[in-house]
């Protein structure tokens, strides 16, 4: 891709992003973000991007412009915006609880050529899985997209806008709750006799590696699971009482609750930042 990318905001997602796209072998020079932070622009052009202070300048540059600030700041920093996407650049946010009929309206496009986003935390070291929902797009510009975001992860295409509520509470905040069975694990493990670095390593390096068996094995991960619990073994004994406490429908209810508050979320005048979002 030889495309101009602008990043409107350049906090952690912004440096994540370029990171990646560099690494993947993306020339620095068409990468440019402007900030009115100089820490901010400093960190991007350390990475070796462009840094601006100038939205207006920066938008009529970018054949992709990336909005990655702030949800709250949107109502202040989208409308000055409009008058400078005359050559109808794609227009790909990363920003939580804005759909594409209020980024639309806030930049004065109604048939702006857009992407919304749904990374998460994981972009910062590379693992992210990002959701990704498009309108007015062309092949060229899905593809954009998605090199973009792959630069920190793998994507999800998703058919209705509607569904991003549902990704927020599986992949948005997902990584909590991996990271909360973690440190139950650990707090275990040290009750049972362990040190806690001991617990940690073993943990963690567990935690790695089943997600690592998961992503490259064919078998979906009860099949997995089921390799791994022998009858009347250890890991039998600990899974049913999981189940006795009613585990599968606790998790269920969790995301139901995500969800929930997703959508009250993105109902809000102000949307706040969504979970899994730096």
């Amino acid at each position: 891709m030889t495309a101009n990318i602008g990043f409107i905001g350049a906090g952690n997602m912004a440096c994540a992003i370029v990171r990646g796209l560099i690494a993947r072998g993306f020339e620095p020079a068409r990468l440019r973000a402007s900030d009115p932070d100089p820490d901010s622009r400093k960190r991007l052009e350390d990475l070796g991007a462009q840094a601006l202070s100038d939205n207006l300048e920066l938008a009529s540059q970018s054949d992709c412009l990336v909005l990655s600030i702030k949800p709250q700041m949107a109502a202040q920093v989208l409308p000055p915006l409009g008058r400078a996407l005359a050559h109808s650049p794609l227009v790909l946010s990363i920003m939580a609880g804005i759909d594409l009929s209020r980024i639309g309206d806030l930049l004065g496009r109604s048939n702006l050529v857009a992407v919304r986003a749904m990374p998460n935390i994981l972009a910062l070291v590379g693992a992210a899985v990002t959701a990704l929902y498009g309108r007015n797009l062309s092949a060229s510009a899905r593809q954009q997209a998605e090199t973009v975001m792959q630069a920190v992860g793998r994507v999800v295409w998703l058919t209705k806008e509607s569904d991003m509520d549902a990704v927020t509470a599986v992949s948005g905040s997902g990584p909590a709750y991996f990271l909360l069975l973690a440190e139950a694990m650990i707090e275990a493990g040290v009750a049972l006799g362990l040190t806690r670095e001991q617990a940690r390593v073993l943990t963690l390096q567990t935690a790695y590696g089943s997600g690592k068996l998961m992503l490259e094995s064919p078998l979906p991960p009860n099949r997995l699971r089921a390799q791994v619990t022998s009858a009347g073994g250890t890991t039998e004994a600990a899974l049913d009482l999981l189940g006795e406490g009613g585990f599968n429908d606790l998790i269920s209810a969790a995301l139901a609750a995500a969800r929930e508050r997703s959508v009250v979320l993105g109902s809000s005048p102000t949307p706040v930042d969504g979970e899994g979002k730096v």
